[in-house]
């Protein structure tokens, strides 16, 4: 999204009224919304920054004041990693763990073989490899270091796969896990590829336990990628498991796809520049409450952490947050938000720490806010409103609530026609996604149309960690 086109969207932002189908009846406090026939404010606020090590913070607020008294406010957070300098792919520690219980049967089974054929040649001697595949039992072939010969006992191994059995998903992460810890403090990068397509029946079955797992092994050092196939899977678990693990993950609803998506986790993984990215959002007095919209967020008193995916060169995350206020007129700029960045610089091999302080200016005179609102935070802003509308329609949808999930998507249409001409390919993939929805014949077309739009709503949140397979 460039300058220009952000610029030029906030000229279509209109006033949505409470009339629209979903939207809370309430004023709008944040001012993130339009009035009819109010001209562009024409303020883009230069964003402070932080930079230590390959990866640089970036932020700024809604605008250069804010409201006295309960108001709203949003500020836009990036995190961006330099380009790697590196021109050969680093050596990498990897598990392949794949399900092969009953479900798995024929094609998707095939494919998944195939697909763990093609990582085992495309890696070197330089690498290590464990696979791991799973029913109500777990079979482990050890991790080692991928020579001519190791490779041709790894494929006889992958030949040997049958479906058979649950699917005990805990049992296949932690044999992975064994494999992979001993030699964490000799690779720069040290991965779980999870492959499933069902729910766990055997082993830890609650979701909790599982990412609880996932968080385990990511503060141990080792990266978890959660890879669905087909249609029928958690992929609330699966998404989940990333997100505690640090790591990527893809809805594959055509498992022919796998090949490629395994090809795209290795060059990700070998390109990492910083592991364990978190932010810490820290509340002065007068903030309430901060919402990193779109990605889960955890307490800690005054601090909000958000955990974010391992990034390689040239890759960013981006996290619009809500800002809950109750603040009393200053003429000076007083602080409003604290984002602090932790992680580990993979190439100096040393944690890293940068702070960014975000501030503004109080007062009781609502022009001068409105006046001065940044027309760049506002497009985020109102992107991230309809992505939540996206999201909360594909629930609907897998739900069976045909209306209101109709509701939401037009509630989501209608926040991205506000702002055309930034955000038309957020508005095309609604329209899309609603034409499809209403020609879908069967349950297996709904839910398919489901996880599609959810995984475009995380799009338009600014994550990043998602393979897109259509």
């Amino acid at each position: 999204m460039n300058r220009t086109a952000l610029l030029l969207a906030t000229t279509g932002l209109l006033a949505l009224t409470a009339a629209v189908v979903g939207l809370p009846r309430q004023k709008d406090t944040s001012h993130t919304l339009a009035r009819p026939g109010e001209a562009p404010t024409g303020v883009v606020l230069p964003p402070a920054t932080a930079k230590d090590g390959p990866v640089t913070l970036q932020g700024k607020l809604s605008g250069a004041y804010l409201m006295t008294g309960p108001s709203e406010a949003y500020a836009v957070l990036t995190v961006r990693t330099d380009k790697s300098r590196e021109k050969k792919r680093v050596p990498v520690s990897l598990a392949l763990v794949i399900d092969r219980s009953g479900s798995m049967r024929g094609q998707k089974l095939e494919d998944a073989k195939r697909a763990a054929r093609l990582l085992v040649q495309r890696l070197d001697a330089e690498d290590r490899l464990a696979l791991v595949h799973y029913g109500s039992d777990v079979r482990v072939f050890p991790s080692q270091q991928v020579t001519d010969e190791v490779r041709q006992q790894m494929l006889a191994f992958v030949d040997t796969i049958a479906d058979e059995g649950a699917t005990n998903i805990s049992g296949g992460l932690q044999a992975a896990a064994q494999q992979l810890l001993p030699h964490v403090e000799s690779f720069r990068v040290s991965r779980i590829l999870l492959l499933s397509d069902g729910h766990p029946t055997e082993g830890l079955i609650e979701d909790s336990e599982l990412l609880k797992l996932a968080d385990t092994y990511q503060r141990q050092g080792l990266t978890v990628s959660g890879l669905g196939v087909g249609d029928e899977f958690n992929e609330h678990l699966m998404r989940g498991m990333a997100e505690q693990g640090g790591g990527f993950y893809g809805y594959i609803q055509d498992s022919e796809k796998l090949a490629e998506i395994l090809r795209r986790e290795l060059e990700q993984a070998a390109g990492t520049l910083a592991r364990g990215v978190e932010l810490r959002l820290e509340l002065p007095e007068g903030v309430m409450d901060a919402e990193a919209m779109g990605v889960p967020t955890r307490r800690e008193g005054h601090t909000r952490v958000v955990r974010l995916y391992d990034l390689a060169g040239g890759q960013e995350a981006q996290v619009v947050v809500k800002l809950t206020l109750s603040l009393e007129s200053s003429k000076a700029d007083r602080g409003v938000l604290g984002a602090r960045l932790r992680y580990q610089d993979v190439e100096a091999a040393r944690p890293v720490e940068t702070y960014l302080p975000l501030s503004a200016k109080v007062t009781d005179d609502e022009a001068l806010v409105r006046a001065n609102l940044d027309q760049e935070v506002r497009v985020h802003a109102v992107k991230a409103l309809g992505a939540r509308e996206m999201q909360a329609a594909a629930e609907e949808m897998k739900r069976g609530n045909r209306q209101k999930a109709l509701g939401m998507l037009d509630n989501a249409r209608s926040l991205f026609g506000s702002s055309a001409d930034a955000l038309a390919g957020e508005l095309a993939d609604v329209d899309r996604t609603k034409a499809a929805y209403l020609n879908a014949q069967d349950e297996t077309s709904v839910k398919r149309e489901a996880l599609q739009l959810h995984r475009k709503s995380l799009r338009t949140f600014g994550q990043n960690n998602s393979y897109d397979t259509d």
